[in-house]
């Protein structure tokens, strides 16, 4: 009993220590002093862990930072979200937990992420593919250049349609999703200036048997290349790029594992690498809330899947190649919107 007594109080000094030196570091936006074990946890959009996307790769980058840091070091979980009304208890489950980093995956995620991050400002908080007007200094934001990756994709596009006809469909509307539409345009205009871009919004990101349709019909209509960039609306619109022997182009991840044959391309980000160097940041003691973090294809933040090789020529590879390094020295400009789109490509 008295050893216990002991342990008690020693605890109870512990945590008194920690919430000071915590307090001495405010300013920093994040508490730098060395942990035993971070606890990280994820919480997904409507598309689920397992979307063969942006959520998936974000989870595999948790995992391989539990893996490289060790279990004893870095813990990970995750909590899904069906509906949108899930974000914030999710968000709150884990603040109960007491986790040190909390991340929203997605721009749905994050008006959820920016009401805690107010409510608990001791708290910090990480926010995939979007940032805020006025960022929060505990929020930290991961973002990707999917314009450029998009554009890539998009000159792929041009160059294989045997059809001219050429389509994007979107899950919502949305900045974000402006950056993917105009860049793929942009990109299909630069390399086959007769082409034609059909565009189509699903306003879901977890119905693929909508996916399938949409792309059934736009099949039906002669597109044969489809870039998706709507979760699991893509997954359905790549089963009827299968069953159809049409062309399309996966998002976030290398999708081509989907469909061997009919998956050209894929428009990555490496969510799974930035993840793994933010949690790095902590594990350093560099971390500090607050940061925006922006992934380039200069960086190597965002490009084409590894396996584009498989059904693009090499020819058309090349050409891709020399392109994206224009893109890199800023002597093309790739759109990120309506606006900008019209004014580089014109209307």
């Amino acid at each position: 009993m008295q050893l216990k007594k002991l342990f008690a109080i020693g605890l109870a000094f512990t945590m008194m220590t920690t919430l000071l030196v915590g307090c001495s570091n405010k300013n920093d936006g994040a508490d730098n002093t060395s942990k035993d074990v971070y606890t990280i946890g994820m919480i997904t959009d409507t598309g689920g862990v397992n979307d063969e996307s942006f959520n998936q790769s974000t989870w595999e980058g948790l995992q391989k930072a539990e893996e490289k840091y060790g279990s004893d070091k870095v813990k990970v979980k995750y909590l899904e979200s069906t509906k949108d009304a899930d974000y914030v208890p999710n968000i709150e489950t884990f603040v109960e937990e007491d986790l040190d980093l909390i991340i929203g995956v997605g721009y749905k995620t994050a008006d959820a992420i920016a009401e805690a991050a107010k409510n608990y400002p001791e708290k910090q908080f990480a926010v995939v593919d979007h940032a805020y007007e006025e960022q929060p200094e505990n929020v930290t934001s991961l973002v990707y250049e999917d314009n450029t990756s998009s554009y890539l994709a998009g000159l792929i596009a041009g160059k294989m349609t045997e059809t001219n006809k050429v389509a994007f469909i979107s899950g919502m509307e949305s900045v974000v999703l402006n950056r993917f539409q105009y860049g793929y345009m942009a990109g299909v205009k630069a390399a086959n200036p007769d082409c034609e871009v059909v565009v189509r919004c699903a306003n879901s990101f977890n119905d693929a048997a909508l996916g399938k349709s949409i792309a059934n019909q736009m099949h039906k209509d002669g597109v044969d290349v489809i870039f998706t960039a709507a979760g699991a609306v893509g997954t359905g619109a790549i089963e009827a790029a299968k069953e159809n022997g049409k062309m399309a182009i996966g998002v976030d991840t290398d999708q081509n594992v989907l469909a061997p044959d009919n998956v050209i391309t894929s428009a990555v980000k490496n969510v799974d690498v930035s993840v793994i160097d933010l949690i790095g940041q902590m594990i350093d003691g560099n971390y500090k809330g607050g940061q925006v973090i922006t992934n380039t294809l200069a960086s190597g933040g965002v490009g084409i899947a590894k396996t584009t090789d498989k059904n693009v020529p090499a020819d058309i590879l090349k050409y891709v190649e020399e392109q994206a390094e224009l893109v890199k020295s800023g002597e093309i400009k790739v759109p990120q919107n309506e606006k900008e789109y019209n004014e580089i490509v014109g209307k």
